[in-house]
């Protein structure tokens, strides 16, 4: 996913009401920036680091700006939650993610039931595939990515639907696309939502495929880039 314009340059001097960033431009000027992440954020951000923002010139938004990425200064991080679902068809696409290849029909938004899956892969006259996505920014020990970084029931609630849809016997997986370059494996955050953990496990067990790609994170541009060992 390559970005349409040149992201700006800052350094980002506190995160407040979920949704908001204070950033210093290079220029000096202090502007707030909309921060598409209902996240804690934890280890994406400290006062002073660099950040990447895009410019948006429309009338109809009230803060120009929004946060793309942040950097510690070993990895740029993708915060855009708004990102992933873009990134993660375009790794199919182009045959990245490898265990998800040889489909003709990619539908992002499918809906099932009440509920929407963020990805439905299709052949006609086969049995489809729903794909789940989910974006991982947090470091845990021992350089492992680790998803949710807050208490997610939304996330539990995406688990047990993938784990319907293969109790009647359609493919599921879940793809969490490891959005920083600074770690080796993915496996669940137990300490922040041990339910999310308990449910992950019993989803692998049930069949449904646990999938976890990093990224290349540029300034120009976000791709999936190889597979990462998944620890449960």
């Amino acid at each position: 996913m390559k970005f349409s314009e040149p992201l700006i340059k800052g350094k980002i001097l506190k995160r407040y009401k979920r949704f908001l960033a204070d950033v210093e431009l290079e220029n000096g000027e202090v502007i707030t920036a909309h921060t598409a992440n209902t996240g804690s954020m934890k280890t994406c951000w400290e006062p002073g680091w660099s950040v990447l923002l895009s410019y948006h010139d429309n009338p109809k938004r009230k803060l120009k700006y929004s946060l793309e990425m942040t950097s510690n200064g070993a990895t740029w991080i993708c915060v855009n939650t708004s990102l992933p679902n873009k990134i993660a068809v375009e790794g199919i696409e182009s045959g990245i993610v490898k265990e998800l290849k040889g489909y003709s029909t990619i539908k992002p938004e499918a809906k099932i039931s009440k509920s929407r899956i963020d990805i439905l892969l299709s052949n006609e006259g086969e049995d489809p595939c729903y794909v789940e996505v989910k974006n991982v920014t947090l470091l845990g020990d021992k350089k492992k990515g680790i998803f949710p970084d807050a208490v997610s029931t939304r996330g539990q609630k995406h688990l047990e639907e993938l784990m319907g849809l293969v109790d009647q016997g359609i493919r599921a997986a879940m793809l969490y696309v490891v959005n920083r370059e600074d770690v080796n494996s993915f496996g669940p955050a137990d300490d922040i939502d041990p339910k999310y953990g308990e449910l992950l496990r019993q989803a692998h067990d049930k069949g449904v495929e646990i999938l976890a790609y990093q990224c290349k994170v540029t300034p120009n541009e976000i791709k999936l880039s190889k597979k990462l060992p998944v620890k449960l």
